[in-house]
């Protein structure tokens, strides 16, 4: 049994992703916000803790201690889709967490790296890879990056993974999963895992349920043939059509 700690564990993903993990028989710890909106399957399973409040807020040492005894962290953390969730505070949330949770690890001191998942966007391209982004796309993910807070974030979280942690680092070793266009399942289906997107994100998007970006998820924090296969990339989910 291995224990995991998910960020944005109360989002419509996190809470999927938090059930696949259980259901493979590991503990899962989370931070929250509310345990209100925690559904009662979490709250009730005796493998499940949760801390209210946000890694943001909390002091180094009380973060280092949370994660001295995890396997993974996984990060769904997510912007509210209101003004105030979109351009209030924290405008940094989902890479001023990655941050924190990496400064936490490596304070920690672990005997083997942590693993960390994060999910992105395929909106966000690989720029350790030469990947092929149309003119439009290019053009529109410009004009978001400095409109749309959320979407900076997004690209800021994934580039501090690989930039700052990089490929070598002793403590964290990290992937970063970027779904197409998000939809709702309520069963895990077929899907495929690409490099880089196969076609454009702007005109042409593919699908991917939420319950099977959180399937995938699972298996990079805990199978190693998936995660050997993929750490240290962003690959790409999509439905299997």
């Amino acid at each position: 049994m291995k224990s995991f700690l998910i960020l944005g564990a109360t989002g419509a993903t996190g809470k999927l992703l938090c059930q696949q993990l259980l259901d493979r028989g590991h503990r899962v710890q989370a931070i929250i916000r509310s345990s209100a909106r925690l559904p009662e399957t979490l709250k009730s399973h005796p493998n499940f803790t949760f801390t209210e409040g946000t890694i943001l807020d909390m002091d180094e040492a009380r973060a280092a201690e949370i994660v001295s005894s995890i396997d993974g962290v996984a990060s769904c953390l997510g912007h509210n889709i209101t003004w105030k969730g979109i351009y209030g505070k924290p405008r940094r949330l989902v890479r001023d967490s990655v941050i924190s949770a990496c400064d936490a690890i490596r304070s920690a001191n672990p005997s083997l790296p942590v693993r960390f998942v994060l999910m992105n966007t395929s909106g966000n391209a690989n720029r350790d890879l030469n990947e092929h982004i149309p003119l439009m796309q290019r053009l529109v993910v410009g004009i978001l990056r400095h409109v749309l807070p959320p979407h900076a974030d997004n690209e800021e979280a994934a580039d501090y993974l690989r930039v700052n942690i990089g490929q070598k680092d002793n403590a964290v070793k990290w992937c970063a999963v970027r779904p197409d266009s998000l939809i709702n399942s309520n069963e895990v289906t077929p899907y495929e895992i690409h490099p880089s997107p196969l076609s454009d994100v702007i005109l042409n998007p593919g699908k991917t349920s939420r319950i099977n970006v959180a399937n995938f998820m699972a298996s990079l924090l805990t199978d190693e043939e998936a995660w050997n296969k993929w750490k240290g990339q962003m690959p790409v989910i999509y439905n299997k059509l």
